[in-house]
């Protein structure tokens, strides 16, 4: 990456596909497993439980991400626990993500929470203000993109833990309103910190999950031909009711432009026509034990089925590569998926000067 300021303007070109001058020019990930491979989570080996020690099939470059940052000609946005400390890793931008990271559950085992990241992005902005000035650090945040992608670990902790599913008052919708409400509370303070293009994804359908299929399954009654619906109405209701909120956020919020990207939808057209996209099973996971593939996750790449990209689900509710690049490109361009991101895609975002 070659720098150049002057004019209190920040100037990037990158060493992209393109050969042009992206106007994104950094981006900053925050989310789970969706992001995050386990590389920078602390003690992740340790403390995955049952959860996959291999969340993945590959690094964190097949996760969705990293492969839009490669669209929009960023290189490789390193985890902020392999940082090095140079100005050039900070102004390409970090991902501060983490594996099993949740909004808010309370029992969560995950050393990096959404609050967790949020303060270390803060610290990195502060850091930039320091280094470069206000007015350039204000240029360069203005630029970049922050990407965020958290959910899905606070409703599966949600749906295995009795005592919150059953106690009074704290019902599943109850649950995914005051998610929402956190999420649009960090894209505000984001907005305050001179974020204005900001993308926040929605939650995969965990009710055609492995790991859910695996918990619900009944040998009586043997495999389900279809997903647990009840699971995906409380999906469905978390990416609604953000949604929703995302629209008259970028009503209120002068100059900013959040966009939400309806994963749910991409993924319900994979599992249910498959072969129109290539893939052979859309129920199993790739990497995993017991029904579904579901009961424990990826301990080794060496327990993975001969072949990935046949499979919709790599480990109990992460999707393979085959998928992250099929969702990464129809959230850069439509296609082939049209209007999976919304208001606009990304490509047409990456475009967009402030």
């Amino acid at each position: 990456m070659n720098l150049c300021m002057g004019n209190d303007e920040l100037f990037v070109s990158t060493n992209g596909t393109s050969g042009w001058p992206s106007s994104v020019t950094s981006m900053y990930i925050l989310g789970d497993s969706s992001v995050d491979c386990g590389d920078n989570t602390p003690f992740y080996p340790i403390l995955h439980q049952n959860l996959s020690l291999n969340p993945c099939n590959g690094s964190d470059q097949t996760l969705l991400p990293q492969l839009l940052a490669k669209k929009m000609g960023l290189q490789y946005v390193k985890p902020f626990y392999s940082q090095n400390g140079s100005m050039e890793d900070l102004l390409n931008g970090v991902n501060f993500g983490a594996a099993q990271a949740t909004i808010m559950y309370p029992k969560s085992g995950s050393y990096q929470s959404l609050n967790q990241q949020l303060r270390q992005a803060f610290e990195t902005i502060q850091l930039l203000q320091l280094q470069l000035g206000q007015d350039t650090a204000k240029s360069l945040i203005e630029s970049s993109l922050f990407y965020l992608s958290f959910g899905k670990d606070d409703l599966i902790n949600y749906l295995v833990d009795d005592e919150s599913a059953t106690s009074p008052g704290y019902n599943g919708l109850h649950f995914t309103h005051i998610l929402v409400d956190q999420m649009i509370n960090v894209i505000q303070n984001l907005y305050d910190a001179n974020a204005r293009k900001i993308v926040c994804m929605g939650i995969l359908p965990l009710g055609c999950s492995p790991s859910v299929m695996s918990i619900r399954y009944n040998s009586s009654i043997g495999y389900k031909l279809g997903c647990e619906n009840d699971v995906n109405l409380l999906v469905l209701e978390y990416n609604t009711r953000l949604e929703q909120r995302i629209v008259d956020l970028n009503i209120k919020m002068r100059g900013a432009q959040v966009i939400f990207c309806d994963t749910y939808r991409a993924m319900m057209e994979f599992i249910f026509h498959p072969q129109a996209y290539g893939f052979e099973d859309a129920k199993n996971a790739c990497c995993g034990t017991g029904e579904y593939g579901g009961t424990k996750g990826c301990l080794s790449p060496d327990m993975a089925c001969p072949r990935a990209s046949s499979h919709v689900w790599w480990d109990l509710y992460n999707p393979t590569e085959a998928v992250n690049i099929l969702l990464a490109n129809s959230a850069w361009s439509g296609d082939p998926l049209p209007s999976i991101c919304r208001p606009i895609t990304f490509k047409a975002l990456e475009s967009t000067s402030y």
